[in-house]
C-alpha cells in the first residue's frame, strides 16, 4: 500500500497530541532547534523483544523520487534491490559491557558500563550512581573475587575503573557482563544473576548475524533485521555486500541537550574500512551503482572516510561527525534504518538524508499503522 507524500503540507505530532505544520531546514539558514526533532510515541509501540524471525520485520519504504510511502517487509529487499545496488553493513560486535555489583562498604547497588580499555585491567566506564562514589571506592561482584576500584571522572563523565582479582579478566567479563541494552528495553533487574532466559536471548539477538570485531556497547540495530539466508539471496541476485567497522559508544544513548541542534558534540567512535572495501566502493560509485548504508553508524563511517570528491581517503580514525539537516552527503545514496528516538542524533541523520518533513510523514504513518519502534523494532528504507 502506498501513501502519497505532499512535501509542502506535512505534519508532526507535538506533546499536546494535536498535529502541527512543520517546516524543513534542508535549505534554511536559520539554526534548527532541538524541539523540531520531537514527536510523541505511544509507549506500547516501543519494542521490548525482537521478532522470532529477523527479516519478517515490517519495513516502511520512503521513496524520495516518487514522494510515496510503501509498506513492505525486510525480506522484500530481495525483490527491491538489483545488481546496481551495493549494501554496506557494520560488522562490529557488541560485548557484554554492563556489570552489576555492590559497594563494598554499604552494599548499595552499582552499575558499571565499560566503554574502552586503557590497559590490561583498566577501563574507562560510566558508573551509576557516580556522584555518590568517591575516588577509591570499591565495587564487589557476586560469585567471584574480582572487584573494581573507582578512579576520577573526566569531562565526559566517564570514570577510570581498575579491576583486581585472580585469573583472566577478559574471560570473567565475558561471563559476568550483561548485554548493554538501551534503557527503554526493560528486563527484570536481577542484580546477582546474568543467566536468565531473557539475558541469554539478548546475547544472541542483540547482535547482527555478521558481527565480527568486538568493541561496541550498542548494536548497529538496522543490521539486526538481516539473516544469513537473506544476505545469501541478495548476493545470488547480484547485489554487492561490503562490510566496514565502527564501534558504537555510549553516546548513542545520550539525548541531545538544547536548544540549538548545531551546538551538540558527538562522542568519538573508532572506525576502519579495509582498503579493498574502499576500492570496491569507489569502483561501484564510478559505475553509477547505488550505495545503501545499513544503519546510521555505517553512514557515519562512510561519510567520515569520504573526501569532498567522494573518494575514500580516510580509512581509519576516531569520528565525531554529526550529521543533521543541511549536511550534504558525499558517498551514501540510500539508508536502511530503524525508527529512532525523538531528539536523537540518528533521527537527525535520517532527516538530513530524506528531509525533515518526509521523515515526520513516515513516522506519522508508522505510528498510525502500529509499527514497532527503536532497537528491536521495525525498519525504514530511504530510497
Amino acid at each position: 500500500m502506498a501513501t502519497s507524500v505532499r512535501d509542502e503540507v506535512l505534519y508532526a505530532s507535538p506533546a499536546n497530541g494535536r498535529w502541527r505544520k512543520v517546516t524543513d531546514h534542508d535549505n534554511s539558514k536559520t539554526p534548527m532547534q532541538l524541539d523540531e526533532s520531537d514527536y510523541d510515541l505511544p509507549a506500547e509501540l516501543v519494542a521490548q523483544h525482537p521478532l522470532k524471525v529477523r527479516d519478517r520485520a515490517r519495513m516502511l519504504i520512503v521513496d524520495r523520487t516518487q514522494s510515496s510511502l510503501v509498506h513492505a517487509q525486510v525480506r522484500d529487499l530481495v525483490t527491491l534491490l538489483t545488481p546496481q545496488d551495493v549494501l554496506v553493513v557494520n560488522n562490529t560486535k557488541v560485548f557484554p559491557a554492563r556489570l552489576l555489583g555492590r559497594r563494598r562498604d554499604t552494599g548499595g547497588r552499582v552499575e558499571i558500563l565499560l566503554v574502552r580499555p586503557e590497559g590490561a585491567q583498566r577501563w574507562q566506564a560510566l558508573v551509576k550512581p557516580s556522584q555518590r562514589l568517591a575516588v577509591g571506592a570499591e565495587v564487589i561482584f557476586a560469585d567471584t573475587d574480582w572487584f573494581a576500584v573507582l578512579g576520577a571522572s573526566d569531562a565526559a563523565g566517564t570514570r577510570q575503573v581498575e579491576f583486581r582479582g585472580r585469573g583472566n579478566l577478559r574471560s570473567w567479563l565475558r561471563r559476568a557482563g550483561r548485554v548493554p541494552l538501551p534503557p527503554y528495553i526493560k528486563r527484570p533487574n536481577d542484580h546477582d544473576a546474568a543467566t536468565s532466559d531473557a539475558t541469554l536471548s539478548d546475547r544472541r539477538r542483540y547482535q547482527t548475524v555478521y558481527a565480527k570485531h568486538q568493541g561496541s556497547v550498542a548494536a548497529p540495530t538496522a543490521g539486526l533485521h538481516l539473516t544469513r539466508s537473506l544476505l545469501r539471496r541478495l548476493q545470488e541476485k547480484g547485489v554487492e555486500i561490503q562490510a566496514i567497522t565502527l564501534h558504537v559508544g555510549p553516546g548513542t544513548f545520550r539525548p541531545l541537550r538544547g536548544p540549538a541542534v548545531e551546538a551538540h558534540s558527538m562522542d568519538a567512535e573508532h572506525y576502519w574500512i579495509p582498503p579493498a572495501t574502499a576500492a570496491a566502493l569507489e569502483a561501484a560509485k564510478t559505475t553509477g551503482k547505488r550505495l545503501i548504508a545499513v544503519g546510521t553508524t555505517t553512514t557515519r563511517a562512510l561519510e567520515s572516510a569520504a573526501a569532498a570528491d567522494g573518494r575514500m581517503r580516510h580509512l581509519e580514525g576516531d569520528t565525531t561527525l554529526f550529521i543533521y539537516p543541511g549536511y550534504r552527503f558525499k558517498i551514501v545514496d540510500s539508508l536502511l534504518t530503524n525508527f529512532h528516538l525523538p531528539r536523537s542524533t540518528p533521527l537527525l541523520l535520517t532527516m538530513a538524508l530524506a528531509g525533515r518533513e518526509r521523515i515526520f510523514a513516515a513516522y506519522g504513518e508508522a505510528i498510525a499503522q502500529r509499527y514497532r519502534f527503536y532497537s528491536y523494532g521495525d525498519a525504514m528504507l530511504i530510497l
